[in-house]
């Protein structure tokens, strides 16, 4: 950790963190860079221009937009959903646990609370970079409509910050990854599935609706579309921030006890 601090010793000491997760992603970013700029585009020809066709059969079902216009903004959301939960888990438990990096980290000058802001500052990075190449593609392909859109960066930036701090929090506190999957089977696909990610939710049936939107991805899928569209009211828009800032808080709460218990108690 020591090493790669050279050159940084002014900054403040969450950053210090961030520069180490930087420092260590430099050495594997190539394997990245493909399914980051290859990804959206073969999954918006596959589904907004390939299923598109069968759905628009459906009048209504999509109100009144191509499907290629109605998923391309949900991308953005799940894909940093996915990023988080890639970033937060297993590479958590393996600094605390396994390989203990952190605790190498902890005994520097570093407060676990500088290596919590750290790591979650390098996620959303990651995110903020992925959300403007998201951007450009889904533009190359039509599917923005205001200059909203450019806020689309931001508004991905803020859905892995939503879930990489409650899930920093939960893998800095486990002994085992057995949880992790039963996360990734029952929660993430199913968000990732009926978030009105690929239908609205007006073609739910009425007892599904409100548990849709009780769906935390359901939130940054609707600041999405909104930014790429322009559209959506103040009201609903303040309350989808709004949910997604509490569990930014709640999680950054949360691990700051995680990690004072794992690396100093």
């Amino acid at each position: 950790m020591s090493s790669t601090l050279e050159g940084v010793v002014g900054w403040p000491r969450w950053r210090r963190s961030w520069w180490y997760h930087a420092t260590l992603y430099l050495r594997t970013w190539r394997g990245s860079v493909a399914s980051t700029v290859l990804f959206p585009a073969f999954y918006l020809a596959a589904l907004g221009v390939g299923v598109g066709h069968l759905v628009a059969k459906h009048t209504g079902l999509i109100e009144g937009q191509t499907y290629l216009h109605f998923i391309a903004p949900s991308l953005i959301a799940t894909s940093t959903m996915s990023l988080s939960e890639g970033e937060s888990l297993w590479p958590v438990l393996a600094s605390v646990k396994w390989d203990r990096t952190y605790h190498a980290a902890a005994a520097t000058p570093l407060e676990p609370t500088d290596i919590l802001i750290g790591k979650i500052s390098w996620v959303v990075t990651r995110a903020f970079v992925t959300g403007i190449v998201y951007t450009i593609v889904i533009g190359l392909f039509g599917a923005l409509e205001s200059w909203w859109s450019l806020a689309l960066p931001f508004v991905g930036a803020l859905v892995v910050m939503a879930f990489a701090a409650p899930l920093v929090a939960f893998a800095a506190r486990v002994q085992s990854d057995g949880l992790f999957i039963v996360i990734y089977r029952f929660g993430f696909v199913p968000m990732f599935l009926f978030s009105a990610t690929f239908f609205p939710v007006s073609a739910y049936p009425g007892y599904l609706r409100p548990l849709v939107q009780f769906a935390p991805l359901y939130h940054g899928v609707a600041l999405a579309r909104a930014a790429a569209y322009g559209q959506g009211s103040p009201g609903a828009l303040v309350g989808h921030v709004a949910v997604l800032v509490a569990m930014v808080l709640t999680g950054f709460a949360w691990g700051r006890r995680t990690m004072n218990r794992r690396l100093v108690d």
